[in-house]
């Protein structure tokens, strides 16, 4: 597992070293297939104790997010789907409320352009990875609740 600390002065200035050192070395050695699913951030970004505002919901935080998703729309790949890592990146990016009884609710219509974003990202970055694309995507799709059909993916072929 891969744990990358974001700190209130990386939030803030935008600054993606933390990931850029770390994803352009598994890049040079070859070695980005090996760290599917293994990447997980550590947010430290110091909040009053009545701050009752979830992480996604700090401009600065949600800020850092978006650019990082602009320089490596790919990150999902990275992120440890079944640590929460993929729900709360989504979170950055895409508008939700929250809910106590039923957790994090995405805007569906942003989720589903978001969604479809991903799976179109990484299905051309997988294939000149030359990493196979079908299953994986799918299973991403199925964590939001999208069924994709084979026969959509021979549309983007």
């Amino acid at each position: 597992m891969i744990t990358i600390e974001l700190t209130q002065d990386c939030l803030e200035k935008l600054d993606l070293s933390p990931v850029t050192t770390v994803v352009e070395k598994l890049l040079q050695e070859g070695t980005i297939a090996s760290q599917e699913q293994q990447l997980s951030f550590e947010i430290n970004y110091p909040r009053e104790a009545a701050d009752p505002r979830e992480l996604s919901e700090i401009p600065a935080i949600r800020l850092w997010f978006v650019r990082l998703d602009s320089v490596y729309p790919w990150i999902p790949f990275l992120l440890a789907w079944k640590s929460g890592e993929l729900a709360r990146y989504t979170a950055m990016l895409v508008p939700h409320q929250f809910s106590r009884t039923e957790g994090i609710q995405y805007n569906p219509e942003a989720l589903e352009i978001f969604v479809m974003h991903k799976i179109f990202i990484l299905h051309d970055w997988l294939n000149k990875q030359n990493m196979p694309a079908l299953y994986r995507l799918k299973s991403m799709a199925q964590i939001f609740g999208y069924e994709l059909d084979d026969n959509f993916f021979q549309l983007i072929q």
